[in-house]
């Protein structure tokens, strides 16, 4: 498909993209290119990958990255209470040596972790690599290897050469800065918070029935709090639990009920300093200028 027509298949899935990114999307499934999507935690990178999958009528796997994260983890690891057992067994049968070692270092014993699930599947999934970022930069090498070649090795059974090859997504919220060779590997879009109207369609698709004006409303809002000082920035999954907050209320005006105003900011603020400096004063000045 071209990317106009990805771009309105993305939209029935629920996800609005623009042009630029809907081009990216396009390109790396062209070409084969891992897509590396760079953005602000919120925007919406994660659920590229999940619409995409939903798209492409295939399986999503998803690795999340953290501190500590190594390859075993990340590949594959031998299951050692069954192996445990199976040695155990055999003792009891009086069975020992190389056959006993050839069978607990089988298939049977392997627990396939997210990226070697990944290249063995019989059709190309979506591989999400999630805030890659958060791992470290030992890992990320390792990684950079198995995205060039797509096949792992496996010292007791060989190497394992990629039934097919997946669609890979790597999303970076910018905890830190990723390796110049990592960024060669991958196509590249940087995600940012939606203009009004690629929000406003976002909330249309995603809360069916809401009102013209509440709409406007919450987008206007959530698009102010955003210029605030806060910690941690409302993204979109926030603006539209906010909508189904104020839907599920019965609200239809955000300047009519400054209590409820108030209350349902646990929506879409997520520290305490952030819910101590929007007060409701500021909430009421925020839904003014939205009105």
């Amino acid at each position: 498909m071209d990317w106009t027509t990805l771009q309105t298949a993305m939209a029935e899935q629920g996800y609005v993209a623009g042009d630029d990114l809907a081009m990216a999307v396009h390109l790396s499934l062209a070409l084969g290119r891992p897509l590396l999507l760079e953005g602000a935690a919120g925007v919406g990178k994660t659920d590229i990958a999940r619409v995409l999958a939903a798209v492409q009528d295939t399986q999503l796997i998803r690795l999340q990255c953290y501190e500590g994260l190594d390859a075993q983890q990340a590949i594959y690891e031998w299951n050692y209470q069954r192996q445990l057992l199976s040695i155990r067994a055999a003792a009891e049968d009086g069975e020992t040596g190389r056959s006993v070692e050839e069978r607990i270092f089988s298939e049977e014993f392997l627990l396939e972790r997210p990226l070697l699930k990944a290249i063995r599947q019989p059709e190309p999934p979506v591989l999400l690599i999630d805030e890659i970022d958060r791992a470290d930069e030992e890992f990320e090498a390792y990684l950079l290897e198995v995205l060039s070649e797509f096949q792992i090795t496996v010292p007791e059974l060989g190497t394992l050469v990629a039934t097919s090859r997946p669609i890979v997504i790597l999303t970076a919220n910018g905890t830190r800065d990723l390796s110049d060779a990592l960024r060669r590997r991958c196509l590249y879009a940087h995600v940012a918070y939606p203009d009004r109207q690629t929000e406003l369609a976002i909330l249309k698709a995603r809360c069916a029935g809401i009102e013209t004006e509440l709409a406007g409303q919450i987008v206007g809002f959530v698009q102010s709090l955003r210029k605030e000082e806060l910690e941690k920035q409302p993204g979109i999954a926030e603006m539209l639990d906010f909508a189904s907050a104020l839907m599920g209320l019965g609200i239809a005006d955000l300047t009519r009920d400054p209590v409820v105003l108030q209350a349902t900011l646990a929506t879409l603020l997520k520290t305490q300093t952030d819910r101590d400096n929007i007060t409701a004063e500021v909430a009421q000045r925020l839904a003014g200028k939205a009105a």
